[in-house]
């Protein structure tokens, strides 16, 4: 449900939650795509229809849709504790899994599994906002882990080479997972790259290589960096 003080009134209308996060976000959403049902209430949960003369009155205007979009665009997202528990658990995910695509446990040079940090964010008390965006969190968050789990954020540089026939087909994942250092098309068709990308993105972009070209690479890592 969105909600709306206007004219001395409350207007409220009856959404999607998820969609309507996402279009106060600022996402191409259509007000119909929000929507659960056109339809403009002094009380969702009654299902208190206002009527269209006080529409008119309040807003200038009867249709559902314009009036919906100014509720949307300048009122409040009410959620129920579930959908506000739901949205909570998508957003600590995307935050662990922010710190495990970034950083390494620097015992091992790998990362740390998403699970693992969450238990982590769990035992250090960390809050996770759902309406904020998971890079603002990503500082905090990292603050907090530090206190629990062996944690560096590097920078990798890896000497990749592909296979002549497998080469186009990786050229665009390699020249996408990071910073290009060197780049040679050998004489026999291989494609030779140095790559400087965070570390915790290493075995994300070994696996990608290796589906692509059936383990026919080779890698080396050329130095590590602290970030």
């Amino acid at each position: 449900m969105c909600r709306l003080k206007h004219a001395g009134r409350t207007f409220e209308i009856l959404v999607d939650p998820r969609r309507a996060f996402e279009y106060k976000k600022g996402a191409k959403l259509s007000v119909q795509d929000v929507l659960a049902y056109p339809s403009i209430y002094k009380d969702v949960s009654g299902a208190d229809v206002v009527p269209e003369a006080d529409l008119q009155k309040a807003f200038g205007t009867a249709d559902p849709f314009k009036i919906a979009e100014k509720i949307l665009r300048e009122g409040e997202l009410q959620l129920t504790t579930e959908q506000k528990r739901e949205m909570t658990a998508q957003k600590r995910l995307q935050v662990a899994e922010l710190v495990s695509r970034r950083g390494i446990n620097p015992q091992t040079n790998a990362p740390h599994p998403p699970q693992r940090i969450l238990a982590a964010m769990d035992q250090a008390g960390v809050n996770i906002d759902p309406f904020q965006d998971a890079e603002l969190q990503f500082d905090r968050t990292v603050k907090a882990l530090k206190a629990l789990l062996p944690i560096s954020f590097q920078r990798v540089t890896i000497a990749v080479r592909v296979q002549p026939q497998y080469a186009g087909r990786v050229y665009s994942i390699l020249k996408g997972a990071g910073t290009t250092r060197k780049e040679q098309w050998l004489g026999d068709g291989s494609l030779s790259v140095e790559i400087e990308i965070l570390g915790g993105m290493q075995q994300e972009l070994f696996d990608k290589l290796a589906g692509l070209t059936h383990g026919s690479f080779e890698s080396k890592v050329v130095s590590r960096m602290d970030a």
